[in-house]
């Protein structure tokens, strides 16, 4: 009976939580209080708009205060419940999660004043707003969580959240996309769920850092490979990435502009986080093994998106491909393989690095430079990952606005639109150049980066790959702006302010506060990080370290020295 107390504070957290820590928890609890409060508001829908924003602002500035705490103080953990990993569930945040989840903040943000004009009554009623705070709370808590199977449960979360936005309007087509989306997902969700219960047959734990140690101490045994597989195949199924992406091109196209950006921007992004999270970090040997197979997926992913994208004649079609070639190009990061950078005779990374260094002291060296491939590829990944979130959400906005001003999104309709918009037309070739990552814009960095990795690893192929797959969708974006804005209006197109086919997009004239200030604010980064990359890539070399050595999330999470 005296023992109690003893293993109570082994198992429980009896101090007080830090006022920092309740940063891990705010982004989902500001989403689930304003989600609520827009439902109970189902009588005042003009006020929406203005509530949504004031929720996604106060999003916003907490992701950003996460995020300056964590590069200031490292890795942080909150227990929820006041029980200890591994016996309850954590909130863990480190520079890689504050990074994700700050963006999509922005994102989301833009998409949430975009819809304040393109979202009617009917949008409103049917709970577009509450929709997407159920996204948010999803992308956000995945983001944050520690704990494989809560990755499950904010996955779900988002995916909810996420049909209930794709058939908004209930129209045919979207009817269409949403079964295609929804039977896909839930292939890729039950693939995951069943992979949760092997992996916990294996370690008997569900806490992220938990499993890293103890898969450390497992490392050569191929049922870790067996599982490692399985989580790349039900993450590239999330993230769109060849063979399994062609759910996305039948279903982005269907719902509406703002839902299309939001999806393009983050969905797609929270499963390339969980496969650097769960597939790098945990099972660091087993990528190494799986890396020719992820090079080979990337490569075919930009490929095939490419391809597909200079074969579209409709814009939001032409950018469904785009997000491809993007979501290829970050999974080009994640598989250059380890190559031996330093005098060695091993690279060790992951939990196993961080426990060999704790047993052998400042002599071990684990094989990672600085500046070597592995490293190198997975900053470049994540630098790309974030330029992504943001080009991706502005193209589609601001394609909307494209498709509201000529009443189609057709090719073969559009024109004119650099004589009647200029300044919006300079926007959106901006963002044209920026995701076909052209200096000066923030997609060049990334790719440089990842080029040089994929050279310094041996893999000219896939660097040529990564090239090739710029060339052509830089081909297919001059041939968007060539015929969409450049040339004449097609004869017989009718451009005045009344087009029947309007009612179907649904977005703000280029003119209005309501497009022109998320877009302008979304071009600002793509142009300001191209300009000016360094503390960014110095925040996604940081955060790639922390993945390769996690020492310091295994100390916020389990304590002391795992």
């Amino acid at each position: 009976m005296n023992e109690t107390p003893n293993y109570i504070a082994e198992a429980m957290v009896v101090d007080a939580f830090r006022p920092d820590q309740y940063l891990l928890i705010l982004p989902v609890l500001i989403c689930f209080v304003f989600g609520a409060g827009l439902l109970m508001m189902r009588r005042r829908m003009d006020r929406h708009p203005l509530v949504a924003i004031v929720g996604l602002v106060l999003l916003l500035v907490c992701d950003l205060a996460l995020l300056l705490r964590i590069a200031e103080g490292g890795p942080m953990s909150m227990a929820m419940g006041g029980w200890k990993p591994p016996f309850g569930i954590s909130f863990t945040a480190d520079l890689l999660s504050a990074l994700f989840l700050s963006v999509s903040g922005f994102a989301g943000l833009a998409c949430g004043i975009y819809a304040g004009a393109s979202i009617d009554s009917e949008g409103r009623r049917y709970g577009f707003y509450p929709f997407l705070f159920m996204v948010m709370a999803g992308v956000s808590g995945a983001f944050l969580t520690g704990d494989i199977f809560n990755l499950y449960v904010w996955f779900e979360v988002m995916l909810i959240g996420s049909f209930g936005l794709l058939i908004l309007g209930s129209e045919r087509e979207q009817l269409d996309g949403a079964t295609k989306y929804c039977f896909l997902n839930l292939i890729g969700a039950t693939l995951f769920l069943l992979t949760i219960g092997y992996l916990y047959g294996v370690f008997g734990t569900l806490n992220m850092a938990d499993i890293a140690v103890k898969s450390a101490a497992l490392e050569g045994n191929g049922v870790l490979l067996t599982i490692a597989s399985l989580f790349l195949v039900a993450f590239s199924m999330k993230a769109a990435a060849f063979p399994l992406n062609f759910w996305l091109p039948a279903s982005y196209h269907t719902p509406r502009f703002v839902v299309s950006a939001l999806f393009a921007g983050l969905l797609t992004k929270v499963g390339i986080y969980a496969l650097i999270r769960v597939v790098l970090m945990l099972f660091p040997p087993e990528r190494g093994g799986l890396g020719l197979v992820m090079a080979w997926m990337a490569a075919l992913t930009m490929l095939v998106g490419a391809l597909g994208a200079l074969s579209q004649t409709d814009l939001r079609r032409m950018l469904n491909y785009a997000v491809i070639v993007g979501i290829g190009t970050i999974l080009a990061g994640l598989a250059i393989p380890p190559v031996l950078e330093a005098r060695t005779t091993a690279i060790t990374t992951g939990a196993a690095g961080v426990l060999r260094e704790a047993a052998e002291g400042a002599g071990f060296n684990n094989g990672i430079s600085i500046d070597g491939p592995l490293a190198t590829g997975l900053s470049g990944a994540i630098f790309y990952a974030l330029h992504s979130v943001v080009v991706m959400t502005a193209l589609y906005l601001a394609a909307g606005v494209a498709a509201f001003r000529n009443g189609s999104s057709s090719l073969y309709e559009m024109g004119g639109l650099w004589k009647r918009h200029p300044l919006f037309s300079a926007l959106f070739l901006m963002l044209l150049l920026g995701v076909s990552g052209l200096p000066p814009f923030s997609g060049f960095w990334p790719k440089m980066l990842l080029v040089r990795a994929s050279i310094a690893a041996e893999l000219p192929w896939l660097a040529a790959a990564v090239l090739v797959s710029g060339l052509l969708l830089t081909i297919a974006c001059i041939r968007v702006f060539l015929l969409a804005f450049w040339r004449p209006l097609p004869a017989g197109a009718d451009v005045g302010e009344s087009h029947p086919a309007e009612d179907m997009f649904r977005a703000p004239q280029p003119g209005r506060p309501m497009a022109l200030i998320p877009l302008v604010a979304l071009c600002l980064f793509v142009v300001f990080v191209g300009v000016w990359p360094e503390p960014l890539a110095e925040l996604t070399f940081q955060a790639a370290h922390e993945i390769l050595k996690p020492s310091a999330y295994l100390a916020a999470v389990l304590g002391g020295t795992p």
